[in-house]
């Protein structure tokens, strides 16, 4: 149980709204990390970019540019098809 604990993590959403989130992978892409996240909620998970702030604490940002968020999907795709094989 200990380490279902260590998998979970709270983010807000836009309204300021806890969401607890299960931490299902992280790889890294293209040079930067990425994280990929499942709501308690829902059935799709979240992929997430892993930026630095300025104190160098980890911090996980929205994938705005859509072809950018094409191409981590589909990397994380493959992976998964790897994985399966």
């Amino acid at each position: 149980m200990e380490n279902e604990a260590e998998n979970i993590i709270t983010l807000l959403d836009d309204e300021g709204n806890e969401v607890e989130c299960e931490v299902i992978d992280m790889f890294e892409f293209e040079e930067k990390e990425y994280i990929v996240l499942l709501p308690a909620d829902e059935e799709d998970p979240y992929i997430l970019r892993v930026d630095k702030d300025e104190d160098g604490s980890e911090i996980f940002a929205v994938i705005e540019d859509d072809e950018e968020f094409e191409k981590v999907a589909d990397a994380y795709d493959e992976l998964l098809e790897e994985d399966e094989n």
